[in-house]
């Protein structure tokens, strides 16, 4: 996984590009996200960079928030590690944030970035032509076959009665299994929504570093205002278009039709 940046989904609108056609894109408020610790392969197994999103008040925050990202901070086991000659990890001394995700990278992958440092668009993004969305979709509740999984119902004619929604036949469930219970995975009324989803290879159209805003073309998961993970795609042959300009803080993409 490559290092991405955290934000919120701002919502859907539309954009013109130079020769006149339109584009869907969702804006994403992106950063800046401070970095809250950096993990290595020799001291924690894996190699991850954990970044935190939104400020949140001291008087909100657990004494646990405070900790982690406060080096003043006593407390009785701090002092008896530090007796201990045990090496503190660096703290970023910054507010406790709202929303905090770590994105894993290859332990072969050198890491630039320190504890404390902000990342802006601009320091990720740049040049960058795709990126993967990743939120939780909006919930929906307990939802039939139909809703959830796009069945067709069975007939509304007649001799057909308060069956039209319904999935069908259900004696099949357990036929090759013997032991009376479902078979796994098997399509049936339940919770719908409400699940972590991955939008993958969507073309950034538009980079505004200076209001750290991204414009990606099409839907993102989640509500106006929830919470996004952002990350240059890892989809093999992604090519969506190239750089054309790059004006002051501003950085456009132009779209380019497959086959031109």
């Amino acid at each position: 996984m490559a290092l991405g940046l955290l934000g919120t989904k701002v919502g859907m609108t539309q954009v013109y590009n130079a020769d006149g056609s339109v584009e869907p894109v969702t804006v994403l408020q992106v950063g800046p996200c401070p970095v809250m610790q950096v993990r290595t392969a020799d001291r924690d197994g894996y190699s991850a960079v954990q970044l935190g999103y939104r400020d949140k008040p001291r008087k909100n925050a657990t004494r646990a928030e405070q900790g982690h990202v406060a080096s003043g901070l006593k407390s009785k086991r701090k002092d008896a590690r530090l007796k201990g000659g045990v090496q503190l990890l660096p703290k970023p001394d910054c507010e406790p944030q709202r929303f905090v995700r770590e994105f894993r990278l290859a332990d072969a992958a050198p890491v630039t970035v320190t504890v404390g440092q902000k990342l802006g668009v601009a320091d990720v993004f740049a040049g960058v032509l795709a990126v993967d969305v990743i939120g939780t979709s909006k919930g929906r509740g307990y939802q039939g076959v139909m809703k959830r999984h796009n069945f067709d119902g069975l007939p509304a004619a007649h001799g057909a009665k308060k069956v039209h929604r319904q999935a069908g036949s259900t004696s099949s469930l357990a036929s090759n299994r013997g032991t009376g219970r479902p078979k796994k995975g098997l399509k049936r009324a339940g919770q719908y929504g409400n699940t972590r989803v991955t939008m993958r290879n969507l073309a950034v159209v538009r980079v505004d570093a200076e209001n750290n805003l991204i414009l990606v073309r099409g839907g993102t998961p989640g509500f106006n205002g929830s919470y996004v993970m952002i990350r240059p795609t890892n989809k093999h042959g992604s090519t969506h278009g190239k750089v054309a300009v790059v004006e002051g803080v501003k950085a456009k993409v132009v779209i380019q039709k497959k086959g031109k």
